[in-house]
């Protein structure tokens, strides 16, 4: 058995070479490599997939979590509400714009932020909460809405693990990750569900004033050249990267649901051992599975584990091995009475195996004999 990284890409690129190399090729031949047809031609399909009114491309998803917070236009020390369980993007780049970041703890079964816990962090400067569909699916979002609209509260949606996934409303209405609030955002990254080449994100709303003013931030602040409305930044998505990404999103559905296939393998695989707890589904959403996240259980030692899985090829990883609240330039940002435990107990706990659109049933097998073979010698 061949050594197995967390993703394919080269495999998964083999499948449509022919057809991503002509997208490139015709991004060179027209050199229109900055803000060309074809990214329009992407964002337009997109906005389709979505069903959302507009979509914005932007250099990468940090980028578009900023350009989401300043089109806001929230004002320094205005707070901003996040889960200590996410990537650091999420409560950076609020930090950098002068906002306060306030962390909250997560549910232990989705990994996302409550509406729980964000009702008790939120004082009279609290502008905005940004909850992140972490690992593949939508945090709860019809609570979170709720508690947005009575305490009049934007909400910026973290979707960079979760796009394509699918959030049903209690009166059926089922709507895709990252258009549910004010704005939401994505990265582009290579490892990501839809990834390009390269370094890539966009912002979503269906609010025509903020896509507006997104447009706007990512070109420096104009809307026409050399007019400037606002301050800006110098935030594009490459012409070359959106020829990759249009192909790439017609396949996105079949991306998805091998991975679905590859994490319904593992569930069966792992359902039956008391030493693992198999990723938690929510009724509510479906699910992408960014990451095939597994909970050990105090038994197992998972550096024991980590070093023994590669002896035997196989890549695992662990996201995240850090609440974010324990980090110097963060420790001052936890909510008021919040001792985290939910987070802190994930942190010591999580391992994501790999899982990817190319994963056959013998390659899966193998994993999962591997782990199940490491926890009956525990």
């Amino acid at each position: 058995m061949k050594n197995i990284q967390m993703v394919d890409l080269k495999g998964q690129y083999i499948k449509i070479q022919k057809e991503v190399e002509l997208a490139i090729d015709q991004v060179i031949q027209s050199t229109s490599f900055i803000n060309g047809p074809i990214v329009a031609e992407f964002s337009s399909n997109l906005e389709s997939y979505l069903s959302v009114a507009n979509v914005i491309p932007c250099a990468n998803g940090t980028d578009a979590l900023q350009i989401a917070l300043m089109a806001l236009g929230l004002k320094k020390g205005d707070e901003v509400i996040c889960p200590d369980f996410t990537f650091v993007a999420t409560a950076e780049v609020a930090e950098l714009l002068g906002l306060k970041v306030v962390l909250v703890d997560v549910d232990p079964n989705t990994f996302t932020i409550t509406a729980a816990s964000i009702e008790k962090a939120i004082t009279p400067k609290t502008k905005a909460i940004v909850p992140v569909h972490l690992f593949g699916q939508c945090a709860p979002m019809e609570a979170i809405l709720a508690l947005a609209n009575k305490y009049n509260l934007f909400v910026v949606e973290d979707t960079a693990q979760a796009i394509g996934a699918e959030y049903t409303f209690s009166n059926g209405a089922k709507v895709k990750a990252g258009t549910m609030g004010d704005i939401g955002t994505t990265s582009f990254f290579p490892s990501k569900n839809l990834g390009c080449f390269g370094d890539g994100g966009a912002v979503f709303t269906n609010n025509e004033e903020l896509a507006l003013r997104c447009k706007s931030i990512t070109n420096h602040g104009m809307n026409d050249q050399y007019f400037y409305e606002c301050v800006g930044v110098n935030s594009r998505l490459d012409s070359i990267q959106a020829a990759v990404l249009k192909v790439k999103l017609k396949y996105l559905d079949s991306y998805n649901a091998a991975r679905l296939s590859a994490a319904n393998y593992y569930d069966k695989a792992f359902s039956d051992c008391e030493h693992l707890v198999i990723p938690y589904r929510s009724e509510k959403s479906s699910h992408v599975f960014h990451q095939y996240t597994l909970k050990l259980s105090s038994k197992i030692n998972r550096n024991s584990l980590v070093a023994y899985m590669k002896e035997k090829g196989i890549t695992v990883k662990i996201y995240y091995p850090s609440p974010l609240h324990i980090f110097t330039p963060y420790k001052q940002l936890a909510s008021r009475d919040v001792d985290f435990t939910v987070t802190n107990n994930l942190c010591s706990s999580v391992i994501s195996l790999p899982i990817h659109t190319e994963l056959d049933e013998e390659t899966l097998a193998y994993i999962s004999s591997s782990l199940l073979t490491f926890v009956k010698g525990i």
